[in-house]
């Protein structure tokens, strides 16, 4: 996107953010930066490699505004495309990019949030965590003048735009495939982990799936979040295996539970009996599905690194006093062993390259907002 075409709406994009920090004399600072930015335009389109020094020696350096993405689970391939998406946007916006990672520990994930109330942060990214346990520090936020918007938490605070994938339909995709393939009468293993607000969501699904469909028998329900994921689960799904051979279809609700699967399923020998179904998709996915012979012929996903960039344009809104909705549904597609093949697709920016649709959404994305390039 040229300059020319976003400077006035990205001025006022930083005027807003100024008015925030600042809302006590916000009318007389915000005519200062209106003044400076129309001397010193080449200020607001400040890329990344120089902002340290932009910071030190601009006038107008406490314009830029900081984005903080406080994650509660890092580990993982689709996480941290999750979080390179996030970067690609922030750094598109020309703004700081703050991460602080909570390791799965709420008592941490409450600091971090103090941490940035206390730099004064424009904007905060929740990536995951306990609602519950975050409620209270995330009013404190809003009421220090922060903007906040959640990825796949939701709070009760209606000032907090939630971004989320549409987990009903990701299920939804993934049980049409399996009835395509197997019918409507298989016997099953069924990959969970409870208490992670997207898994619960699947749940959901799955249970109502079985509920409509009587045919479907479910042998066994393992899964762990121990880490290193893959391995841990592989080791339960021997067992499981073990005990009943006779399973059909392996439904992993999280794609590294279906990598520990597909590993207990080849070491099995079983890969031509299984067939597995996964959410989620990652480069080491494509890869694993299309192995020769590979038991895991399906997956429904979001693009990872989208999901990142969309929740990026979400809090840039709410810090330009902008409503970008309450909910914020991304709607996924069904990702085939056969599709990968046929298209000869290698890695998640490839599949991204052919598929516009997986590319990006026209979600949280007004005409002044800048993206980055694909």
């Amino acid at each position: 996107m040229k300059s020319e075409k976003v400077f006035d709406p990205w001025l006022d994009f930083y005027i807003a953010i100024s008015m925030r920090r600042f809302w006590v004399c916000c009318l007389f600072f915000a005519l200062i930066i209106a003044s400076a930015a129309l001397l010193f335009p080449s200020v607001v389109f400040a890329q990344k490699s120089n902002l340290q020094s932009n910071l030190q020696h601009d006038a107008t350096a406490q314009m830029v505004p900081r984005i903080a993405l406080i994650r509660f689970v890092s580990k993982g391939e689709v996480f941290e495309a999750y979080k390179e998406g996030v970067w690609r946007q922030v750094e598109a916006l020309g703004a700081q990019f703050i991460e602080m990672d909570a390791r799965r520990d709420p008592k941490i994930q409450v600091e971090m949030f103090e941490r940035a109330i206390a730099m004064g942060v424009e904007g905060i990214i929740v990536q995951h965590g306990p609602a519950h346990v975050l409620e209270d520090v995330v009013q404190k936020a809003i009421d220090a003048g922060i903007a906040v918007v959640s990825f796949d938490v939701a709070f009760k605070n209606e000032a907090v735009p939630h971004i989320k994938q549409s987990d009903v339909d990701l299920v939804a995709l993934l049980t049409e495939q399996m009835t395509k393939d197997k019918g409507s009468a298989f016997k099953a293993a069924y990959v969970h982990f409870p208490g992670v607000e997207p898994f619960t969501r699947r749940d959901a699904a799955w249970q109502a799936f079985k509920h409509n469909n009587p045919g479907v028998q479910e042998l066994a329900t393992f899964g762990t979040l121990d880490i290193p994921v893959v391995r841990y689960t592989a080791n339960q799904a021997r067992a499981v295996l073990t005990a009943y051979p006779d399973i059909e279809v392996i439904f992993a609700i999280y794609d590294d539970f279906a990598q520990g699967v597909k590993l207990a399923v080849d070491e099995a020998g079983l890969s031509d009996k299984i067939k597995i179904y996964s959410t989620d998709i990652t480069d080491q996915d494509i890869k694993v599905m299309r192995e020769p012979g590979s038991p895991w012929v399906a997956t429904a996903a979001n693009n990872p690194y989208l999901l990142g960039e969309i929740s990026v344009r979400a809090v840039a809104m709410v810090m330009a006093g902008e409503d970008p909705g309450r909910e914020i549904v991304v709607k996924p597609r069904l990702i085939t062993q056969k599709l990968l093949n046929n298209m000869n697709i290698s890695s998640v920016e490839d599949l991204a390259r052919r598929l516009p649709d997986f590319a990006d959404q026209d979600i949280a994305k007004p005409d002044w907002m800048p993206t980055p390039e694909r």
